[in-house]
């Protein structure tokens, strides 16, 4: 079987912790070249995956002019996934980024734009897209379980440390972009439809210099058409929550974890008086993601999540920051989407075991 070779662009912890470790088991991908401001741990990874090339990242374009790599994978900073995401697509390579896909609307047009002009895909991560729990939550709201969905009520929130990269506003970083896009993305496809306006606060723990130059928490509401309505809050100062709930018409369904990778997903489904608990394997969701994308590749098919659906959350994204501003709600306006996750993109692979972190 042909395998696409990827390149992993940062190999940071999200890289080192999910997304190395899960190539191996896919079958139709392989790593063969890191880029990396670190050369002695890109070497230690290296050694450890049989990974041929490692690449600073001044020497990036010979790299994507090569023929050693069919794939980026870029997990680099917010502020420079376009820029490396543009110069894959210049130079044929297809490109698989991590959300948010970019820092404004203007740079996920241009990336979208140089994927097109150059015949390759664009992909935005959303691992859980080829998760099977979340594909199930979706399905079930699709075939009418429990009615018409009407409300979406979700926290993502766990604390983060002081110094992290998260933390970081030159990065576009924040509760909001890190985890809170999360929540966005789950209800867009969960309603199948786009906001068209949202009110927004944000708040920081007076004194705690962690959030000297982004805020601690940001809560939105959301209004959705037939006057649906969608709230999550996102926090990196308060304890470790991760679920979301949607409520319908005749039931609602609770999905807990929620968003996470690190733990085996639970769908609560009450309905008619009754409750009901589906249990799933903890999945390898970047095995899955990875696999996926490879699949699209190979078969010359658009990615679902693709640089379209990572521009939608990252307009919504700028409105819930103006909204938190200026304490007035701001208007959204953003085309349909062409299509939403189905259970046939669901990849069951088991956990991987195989890693190492630096």
């Amino acid at each position: 079987m042909k395998k696409i070779r990827y390149a992993v662009v940062g190999a940071g912890w999200i890289s080192q912790i999910a997304f190395m470790p899960s190539i191996a088991q896919t079958g139709n991908s392989e790593m063969t070249a890191i880029v990396s401001g670190n050369p002695a741990n890109a070497r230690k990874l290296a050694e450890f995956y049989g990974i041929g090339q490692v690449y600073p990242y001044q020497r990036y374009d010979e790299l994507l002019k090569s023929g050693l790599v069919d794939a980026v994978y870029i997990a680099l900073p917010n502020s420079l996934h376009a820029d490396y995401a543009i110069r894959a697509a210049n130079a044929g390579i297809h490109a698989l980024v991590e959300k948010p896909l970019a820092v404004t609307v203007a740079e996920c047009e241009a990336m979208i734009a140089a994927a097109e002009r150059n015949g390759v895909q664009l992909m935005t991560a959303y691992r859980l897209h080829t998760e099977p729990g979340t594909l199930e939550a979706i399905d079930m709201v699709r075939r009418g379980e429990i009615g018409e969905p009407r409300i979406f009520s979700s926290v993502f929130s766990f604390p983060v440390g002081a110094g992290n990269h998260r933390l970081k506003a030159e990065h576009w970083g924040g509760p909001l972009q890190d985890i809170g896009v999360y929540c966005i993305n789950a209800v867009r496809h969960l309603f199948q439809a786009e906001p068209t306006e949202v009110i927004a606060a944000a708040a920081s723990a007076p004194g705690d210099q962690r959030f000297a130059e982004v805020e601690e928490m940001v809560s939105a509401t959301l209004r959705f058409p037939g006057d649906r309505l969608a709230h999550f809050t996102a926090s990196f100062g308060a304890d470790d929550l991760d679920q979301y709930r949607v409520i319908g018409t005749k039931g609602q369904i609770e999905v807990s974890p929620g968003f996470k990778f690190d733990r085996a997903m639970k769908i609560r489904l009450t309905s008619g008086g009754g409750t009901e608990e589906k249990s799933f394997p903890q999945y390898d969701h970047f095995s899955g993601q990875a696999h996926y994308f490879s699949d699209c590749i190979l078969k010359g098919i658009r990615p679902e999540p693709d640089g379209g659906d990572g521009l939608a959350d990252v307009a919504i994204m700028r409105a819930i920051e103006e909204a938190a501003r200026t304490g007035r709600s701001q208007k959204i306006s953003l085309p349909p989407r062409p299509s939403h996750p189905v259970k046939e993109m669901g990849r069951a692979f088991p956990m991987a075991e195989k890693r190492l972190m630096l």
